[in-house]
């Protein structure tokens, strides 16, 4: 009898130390909640190595916008390598996967920065797709982009890189269109398995030098309400096939209003600069 009674508190004990284990294995990590233009993420400073960044179903997880946070996508803002830059930016889809440039998460990740204090009213940061200057403005954040070009562009299929690759499609009336779908299909499409599918936007001019814009994300795998990298490749392929002769754009997409404006230099276009409101929305905390 006594032994069995020794077998249970032994047992007890394990348990006990089970629990406070996977209680001191879990972290609580501080994130918040942006969006530029309606295009929302999740922002975590990882400046300390706090978030698991291999965790694809974790992230997947956080952005699902019924079980989740919900967002378009994840991004954390950690220490770069080069010490002449503020910070290095790491952007995943909401599917979880690590992506390509995202224009917009840009803009929200300098906001973040400066709400950090890691940066005043200008940034130099690295991404995926290399260097970028950054200017902040109370909530309007300006980015450069990199160079872009339109030698050899089709104006039947247009399609541009933008630090993530879009293609352009004009309509009479985009209000129409079933982006999901619509979409869906030229993502998928096989001149594409290249890129690993691609960003399609569907525009419509509206005046001189505006432009509707609606676009489906891949790694999102539907229409989101803005698009950074979208816009961009917009403007520059308005101005490229002459149906504007500006160099300063203005796009309309659902969440709100952006500007592009850069210089060509014989289908070379530099100097590119994307420009819209950010927006803080709210402050929780993550237990992984």
């Amino acid at each position: 009898m006594g032994s069995k009674c020794l077998y249970i508190q032994r047992m007890i004990l394990v348990e006990c130390c089970i629990f406070v284990l996977s209680k001191l294995a879990s972290m609580n990590i501080p994130f918040y909640k942006y969006h530029g233009t309606g295009n929302d993420f999740i922002m975590v400073d990882n400046r300390q190595d706090i978030f698991s960044k291999n965790n694809t179903n974790l992230v997947h997880d956080l952005c699902h916008r019924r079980f989740g946070i919900g967002a378009d996508g994840l991004i954390l803002l950690e220490n770069s390598e080069n010490p002449s830059e503020d910070f290095k930016m790491v952007y995943y889809n909401s599917d979880g996967n690590q992506s390509s440039m995202c224009g917009n998460g840009g803009r929200c990740l300098v906001a973040f920065a400066k709400l950090l204090g890691v940066i005043e009213e200008k940034a130099t940061f690295s991404a995926i797709d290399g260097l970028h200057e950054a200017i902040v403005d109370g909530d309007i954040v300006s980015l450069k982009m990199q160079d872009v070009t339109t030698k050899g562009i089709n104006k039947d299929e247009l399609f541009l890189d933008t630090g993530s690759p879009h293609h352009i499609l004009f309509s009479d009336e985009v209000g129409d269109i079933n982006v999901k779908k619509e979409g869906a299909a030229i993502r998928y499409s096989e001149k594409y398995e290249s890129y690993g599918g691609t960003n399609v936007n569907f525009v419509q001019q509206i005046k001189e030098h505006t432009f509707l814009v609606r676009t489906y994300e891949r790694g999102v795998e539907d229409e989101t309400y803005s698009c950074g990298t979208g816009v961009t490749a917009v403007a520059i392929a308005v101005n490229a096939i002459e149906k504007t002769a500006s160099n300063i754009i203005n796009l309309e997409t659902p969440g709100g209003k952006l500007q592009v404006s850069f210089e060509n230099d014989n289908g070379t276009y530099n100097n590119i600069w994307l420009t819209g409101p950010t927006a803080k929305v709210f402050k929780g905390e993550l237990t992984c």
